[in-house]
């Protein structure tokens, strides 16, 4: 029924579209615009307006008309359009990204987000903003930014694979605008998917402009769980509901000056984690169809909260820019650790029970920006700047009993498990830029920054699973790092140039989270994890903008990384082996004549371990990073022509995925000789629309030939006892073939 209900939204919405032959539009018409491109055109990667093939560095931008048309609304819809981007993910709002390679799983991360310009996110290791990255809706943006490589001298801690970043549409002047769409979605054997988004732009008078947004997404669950039986349970138990709003105040007296205030909300709330048993060996889906042995429903709640204002302030001979930010990400999740733990607990205390891991994970962080840069065009262009963060954060676990079959918690038991992790960490950094013009030919573009952090934290632990650990308030580190970037440019015309670039990122270390006591030879702290890359590149485009390329190749060094150990009996982080990644990437576009666009982009990543990380990692010498796979590529395919007065299209995309490895695994390694291997795979998605005066009628299928793509894998064991039953292993998955149709409104 629901598969019938759905084919016959399409039937409709295809009938339109093919209802007369088509006529190719005219040269002075053009295609359809932003359908299948990613854009070069004005950015702001270096903290200034800049044309793409300007900048010396690698950058992919994916516009919003690209992500609009492309029905794409989280990290894994707009993988497919930026070369080396890669996600881990088995819950949503729960994904970590990866760059070039840059990873060795953890909690720190190595990849930055921004909201235009608000670092959001943990800058620690001890709130897990590794596995957390901000995946923002994306109704309503701009477009995304990708810088791919170290950013650390303009963007500085946490973004040593590369950085990604959201840039919001602002308040328009120039009149009342309005937009609104719905899309329903169907997936093989799941439940319904729905969406709806509105936005309207309000010019409030000469010199103020609101614009504001909201969306409401139901991502429909395909997953069921499933008894030790193999008898269904439950069906679609991975549902999903995001949903949230932003508002941005903008007031511009005159042409020097502009102040903008943004608010933003979002929710993530998922009944189920994206996750499905499977074979240990092969990462083949067992019993034949999604399903998760689950006993205490599995929650994952996610919340965003971003305030930011930002002034502009042309002072003549440069723009004073300052930039202050609030944020908050909080996390409570639900984790059932029933098959795991529950059979020792009964063991124990003769107690029958369903078991469960609680944890909240929460941050708070304030940010504090200014800059100064001078205006554009002359021989020598110039960038200062400090920057200020103070980062509160907290993560609380405990482990409940309850009566198995609900959420009652049983009495009469003690307390099993309580713990707590506060945090604190500030940071102080000062930074600059320059580029000279050395002729019409050759730019050189320096930039260095100096960062200071101190990190603070206290933790508390209670109970017969947490070992008497006893408070220990008095945890502390500090780091002194220096990054930079060299990247000199020769230009064969304005639309031609190649370029190298030297640059050096890092992440913080931080304090060890040990007893009061430990015995002497613990290390109390861990040290930055520091990268050093080397790029060169081409940058080019047809004089008409019709075709452009632009192909970087590299090499990454990466020192002391940031690995879990075990030192005196006690789990720590330390600074282990390193790693190299050398890589090729490429993005191409052709916007052809009547209509045609094609683009492609690619990546060849061989990253590996230089040494062996410690047992407890499980990595070797050799050893491919995880979840990078040696090769992936992208291909998209748009055509649009005229229907009389409207506009239609047909469009096609394919993601290919090499093969990968897995989280590192000690005992996986130890039995095979390697890690786990995630199979390659393949995505295809095809998309047609019509244009009727300001309505647009869209449908689309994503993964049209059904792959069975794995983005994550776990252990088959937690504290020595298996995780699952039969010793299965879990593992993330794409989402199966879902057929969809969407209705766009505007005026």
């Amino acid at each position: 029924m629901k598969l019938n209900r759905t084919t016959l939204l399409i039937s409709s919405a295809i009938g339109a579209l093919l209802a007369r032959s088509p006529a190719f539009a005219g040269e002075d018409d053009g295609p359809r615009p932003n359908v299948s491109t990613v854009e070069e055109i004005v950015v702001t990667a270096q903290k200034r307006e800049q044309t793409l093939i300007d900048i010396p560095q690698a950058i992919s931008v994916v516009s919003g008309g690209t992500l609009e048309t492309q029905q794409a609304t989280s990290f894994s819809d707009y993988l497919k359009l930026v070369p080396g981007l890669q996600l881990s993910q088995a819950t949503p709002g729960q994904g970590r990204l990866v760059m070039r390679g840059v990873n060795t799983g953890g909690v720190a991360s190595t990849v930055a987000v921004y909201m235009d310009e608000t670092p959001f996110g943990s800058s620690s290791a001890l709130v897990n903003g590794a596995v957390l990255a901000g995946d923002f809706d994306t109704f309503d943006v701009a477009r995304i930014e990708v810088l791919r490589g170290p950013q650390g001298t303009l963007y500085g801690a946490s973004s040593m694979g590369g950085l990604l970043k959201f840039v919001t549409n602002t308040p328009d002047f120039g009149g009342y605008a309005a937009r609104g769409r719905i899309s329903v979605e169907d997936t093989k054997g799941g439940d319904l998917s729905y969406r709806t988004t509105a936005m309207v732009n309000i010019p409030l008078s000469q010199t103020v402009a609101l614009r504001a947004s909201g969306f409401y997404r139901k991502d429909g669950g395909f997953i069921d769980s499933i008894g030790t039986s193999g008898s269904d349970v439950e069906n679609d138990i991975n549902d999903a509901k995001v949903y949230g709003g932003r508002a941005s105040l903008l007031f511009k007296p005159n042409d020097a000056f502009d102040l903008r205030l943004t608010a933003m909300l979002q929710d993530i709330k998922a009944d189920g984690p994206t996750e499905v048993e499977s074979d240990p060996d092969t990462l083949k889906t067992l019993y034949g169809r999604p399903t998760l042995s689950q006993y205490v429903p599995t929650v994952s709640d996610v919340a965003y909260r971003v305030y930011n204002g930002v002034l502009n302030y042309d002072l003549g001979f440069a723009t004073l820019t300052a930039s202050s930010s609030y944020t908050k990400q909080n996390q409570t999740k639900r984790d059932d650790a029933t098959f795991n733990l529950s059979g020792l607990i009964e063991a124990v205390f003769g107690a029958p029970n369903d078991l469960y891991l609680g944890q909240k994970t929460n941050n708070r962080k304030y940010t504090q920006e200014l800059r100064l840069a001078s205006n554009a065009g002359a021989p020598f262009e110039w960038l200062v700047g400090g920057y200020f963060t103070d980062e509160k954060g907290l993560v609380h676990q405990e482990y409940i009993a309850v009566t198995p079959g609900s959420l009652t918690q049983l009495t009469g038991l003690p307390l099993l498990a309580d713990l707590d992790l506060n945090s604190r960490y500030k940071e102080y950094a000062g930074f600059a830029n320059a580029t000279l013009h050395l002729g019409e030919r050759i730019d050189v573009d320096v930039g260095g920054r100096y960062s200071h952090n101190k990190q603070t934290a206290s933790q508390a632990a209670s109970g017969v699973l947490a070992g008497g650990v006893p408070v220990n308030s008095n945890l502390k580190s500090s780091d002194n790092v220096f990054t930079y970037s060299l990247a000199p440019k020769f230009k064969f015309d304005e639309h031609r140039s190649i370029y190298g670039r030297v640059a050096k990122g890092y992440r913080p270390g931080g304090p060890n989270v040990i007893p009061p006591g430990a015995p002497a030879g613990t290390p109390s702290s861990f040290a930055p994890d520091k990268v050093t890359s080397y790029e060169a590149g081409f940058k080019g485009e047809s004089a008409d903008h019709r075709l452009s390329l632009d192909v970087a190749a590299y090499h990454i060094d990466w020192k002391g990384i940031q690995l879990l150990t075990v030192v005196n009996n006690f789990g720590i982080n330390a600074n282990g082996a390193d790693a190299t990644s050398d890589g090729i990437e490429f993005n191409a576009s052709a916007r052809l004549a009547k209509g045609l666009t094609l683009s492609a982009n690619g990546a060849y990543t061989n990253a590996k371990l230089d040494g062996d990380t410690s047992d407890l990692v499980g990595g070797k010498k050799g050893d491919q990073l995880p979840f990078t796979p040696k090769l992936s590529l992208g291909f998209n395919g748009d055509y649009s022509w005229s229907i009389g007065d409207h506009q239609a299209y047909v469009g096609a995309s394919l993601r290919v995925m090499g093969k990968q490895s897995g989280s590192f695994d000690a005992d996986y390694r130890a039995a095979h000789g390697q890690q786990r291997k995630l199979s390659s795979y393949e995505v295809v998605d095809l998309r047609a629309g019509i244009t009727v005066g300001r309505v647009d009628i869209e449908a689309y299928v994503k993964n049209l030939t059904d792959a069975d793509g794995k983005t994550s894998t776990s252990s088959t064991t937690a504290n020595g006892l298996p995780i699952y039953p039969g010793g299965a292993i879990g593992t993330g998955m794409i989402r199966p073939r879902t057929i969809g149709v969407s209705l766009t409104a505007g005026f």
